[in-house]
């Protein structure tokens, strides 16, 4: 997995939330949050596991929305901040955070209603054995998301510290259908690339949020955006 060590780095626990999701940052975390949302509607009681939580912004989300879950993190670091979350909002009693890694997965077949992943498999190295292994242990949902080969991130990747995995819609079929999963929906969003977002004040990224939305309204969106959403079943 790229860049595990990295995230288990106190300060880059410490420092996560604010350097991306701040600004116009809090923009793409608004997005994130309401992608997840309605995929996994409704919500409440339902029985859901998070792959790489990270710091918490979910599953801390969808405790307080009454889902019964667990967030799974290799990182110490991340899981302190996310367990300090969950006490900052009352909810550290309505969920579970466990140490662990998503290639081998401490649960049974079938567990959960739904599992889902974040900023996960853009990481992945060997993408393939991790979401059979969210597939065995769901026995409804897969949900996660992608960053996109054709897109403008794939102008820039080669910059990042890590780098990332991109995939193309073809490949995301093929994992899909090898871990015996059914596309049931996807959603395909910004055309333009994170990385502006983050460096421009709340109120200017809204203005090139509605540019960047009308684009992806047109027939040239889907093919070039950046991020996509993948709502799957268990076949």
């Amino acid at each position: 997995m790229k860049g595990q060590e990295w995230y288990q780095a106190e300060q880059v626990a410490s420092e996560y939330e604010s350097k991306r999701f701040s600004g116009g940052g809090r923009l793409i975390d608004r997005r994130e949050k309401e992608a997840v949302l309605s995929a996994l509607a409704p919500i409440e009681d339902r029985k859901v596991l998070e792959i790489a939580c990270g710091t918490g912004r979910f599953t801390v989300m969808l405790a307080e929305e009454g889902a019964d879950i667990v967030g799974l993190d290799i990182s110490a670091a991340m899981l302190q901040e996310a367990r300090s979350k969950a006490r900052a909002k009352g909810v550290d009693d309505h969920l579970e955070f466990l140490r662990g890694d998503a290639a081998r997965l401490p649960f049974p077949d079938d567990h959960f209603d739904t599992v889902f992943a974040m900023r996960f498999f853009h990481l992945a190295d060997t993408p393939a054995s991790f979401l059979a292994e969210m597939a065995r242990v769901s026995k409804d949902q897969v949900f996660f998301d992608t960053f996109n080969r054709f897109s403008t991130r794939s102008i820039y990747n080669w910059m990042l510290p890590m780098g990332s995995r991109l995939y193309d819609d073809d490949e995301v079929e093929r994992l899909l259908k090898g871990a015996g999963l059914q596309l049931a929906r996807a959603d395909h969003d910004f055309v333009l690339p994170f990385g502006l977002y983050r460096q421009l004040p709340d109120n200017v990224a809204d203005v090139f949020r509605r540019f960047d939305t009308g684009l992806g309204d047109t027939p040239a969106g889907d093919p070039l955006s950046s991020v996509s959403y993948w709502d799957a079943r268990v076949q």
